[in-house]
């Protein structure tokens, strides 16, 4: 199941602003208690910890709801969880986290999940606030009212926990919708690889294939190429330079007696200064931009196996630091997640090929490329230049073919030896395929080919049907001795 979030502005009053920033005020107070005596303590379990909290917190906050407290307890056990995580590697700067916001979640006992969800068009909720059921009005917008209409459909569920955030001094209801993954008749094949600055694309559309191929008057099949612009390399170099301005502004304001200057990147004023900048929000937007141009229609998408840190691998023999910043800012991982969860949501399928050579092997005759002075164009033996993020994307496509043609025009590579001897394996056959059944097909298919003196099928042929037109009459039984 998918899970999508949608966040609906709530229309509050200021006597009901004041209750909800109440409940919030009692709920961080326990979720900031508890996570701090859990990660003092190595206490995670959210068992134990309620055990240990429940009766306390029900006598310090009597009018506050139980299924709050039990919420606020379990969210308390899942940020000492990670933050446990994140001291093991290294990531925590402090003895003990600091929860400075919080969603509050309400259950479906604490807020009124049964009528919301027989209603047709919700407009309103009730929550469950210190002692009181109060009943708040939504102001619904274009993105639920299309989840919303799924949910009707069938086609997704509405979970039945409800978060409440403040965002802004503005009230947001966060609904969350499980989405069933579509099934979908594939319509076209694409081939995507992400390089710095671009994302390679390779599109063959299917439909339109079957239609060229019935025209038959063409030998082979061009796919589309093209590229994305994302600007991902550029993007960090230019926040590289704003950020080393900001620490050029802040040094004559930590210099020290002896001239040294303090790390000014740990510094309150400088962290203040970063957060305003919108290098994450720009990487988002550009990431769901090329999913959802990946993900137009239904598709078998195809791309490089990444590996769980592929900026680590990718700078292992780059010695430029500026080179390797770049690499490390690429969303590798988060664009080809988002690109999956596109692909479940709209009905296309997502398969994984393996990243050894794909750009260093002419798609056409399957043979090594030589370099040249420029580093995206390479040059084929057999007289001809290749980009070399169209050859990607073509070599992707091709090992995504059965795995007797694979193994036939592969050479073994299928084993992802990293350390093979190209050289080793250059003018030899193939073992797998004898000599001669080789020398038959390659035969075959240099001499027999479509022509317009001898096509592929008649090019004015009749319906073959003999009955003409006409399903009535026998015309089944005949047709079945014709193709015989």
């Amino acid at each position: 199941m998918l899970r999508r979030a949608v966040a609906v502005e709530l229309e509050v009053t200021k006597e009901l602003n004041k209750l909800l920033c109440s409940v919030e005020a009692a709920y961080l107070s326990i979720v900031r208690e508890v996570a701090v005596y859990a990660v003092m303590n190595n206490v995670t379990s959210a068992n134990k910890l309620h055990r240990l909290f429940y009766y306390r917190c029900r006598s310090e906050y009597p009018s506050l709801n139980s299924q709050l407290i039990i919420q606020a307890i379990r969210q308390s056990s899942e940020i000492a969880k990670s933050f446990v995580e994140r001291r093991r590697k290294g990531l925590a700067r402090k003895p003990y986290p600091e929860v400075k916001a919080v969603s509050i979640r309400f259950t479906e006992f604490t807020w009124s999940y049964e009528q919301f969800i027989r209603s047709t068009a919700p407009v309103r909720l009730e929550l469950s606030l210190l002692g009181v059921r109060r009943v708040v009005w939504l102001r619904p917008h274009k993105r639920f009212w299309q989840y919303w209409w799924r949910v009707l459909s069938g086609e997704a569920e509405l979970a039945s926990t409800l978060m409440i955030k403040r965002r802004a001094n503005k009230w947001y209801a966060i609904f969350i919708f499980k989405l069933k993954p579509k099934k979908e008749e594939p319509e076209s094949i694409v081939a995507f690889d992400i390089n710095e600055n671009t994302v390679a694309v390779g599109r063959i559309d299917i439909k339109t294939t079957v239609d060229k191929v019935a025209k038959w008057n063409r030998q082979y099949l061009t796919p589309q190429l093209y590229t994305i612009k994302t600007d991902f390399g550029r993007l960090a170099r230019r926040y590289e330079r704003v950020r080393n301005t900001i620490i050029e502004r802040l040094k004559p304001h930590f210099t020290l007696p002896d001239g040294k200057y303090v790390n000014v990147t740990n510094t309150r004023e400088y962290r203040k200064r970063v957060k305003r900048l919108r290098e994450r929000g720009r990487k988002v937007g550009r990431v769901r931009q090329i999913a959802n141009e990946l993900t137009k229609t239904p598709a078998i998408i195809i791309t490089e196996e990444l590996g769980s840190n592929p900026q680590e691998s990718m700078i292992e023999d780059v010695g430029r630091s500026k080179l390797r910043h770049r690499i490390k800012q690429t969303p590798f991982k988060k664009l080809e997640k988002a690109i999956e969860g596109k692909a479940l949501e709209r009905g296309s399928k997502i398969f994984r090929v393996s990243s050894y050579r794909n750009s260093r092997v002419c798609p056409i005759h399957f043979t090594r490329l030589e370099s040249t002075n420029d580093w995206h164009i390479l040059y084929c033996p057999k007289g001809h230049y290749v980009h070399r993020d169209h050859a990607s994307v073509m070599n992707m496509a091709w090992k995504l073919t059965p795995e007797a043609w694979t193994k036939g025009v592969w050479w073994n590579m299928k084993n992802l030896n990293k350390n093979m001897n190209w050289r080793k394996h250059e003018g030899k056959s193939n073992t797998i395929i004898p000599y001669f059944m080789a020398k038959i097909l390659h035969t075959t298919l240099k001499e027999f080919k479509a022509s317009e003196e001898s096509p592929a099928m008649l090019a004015r042929g009749k319906p073959m049907n003999p009955t003409g037109e006409a399903n009535e009459g026998g015309g089944e039984g005949d047709l079945a001795r014709v193709s015989s």
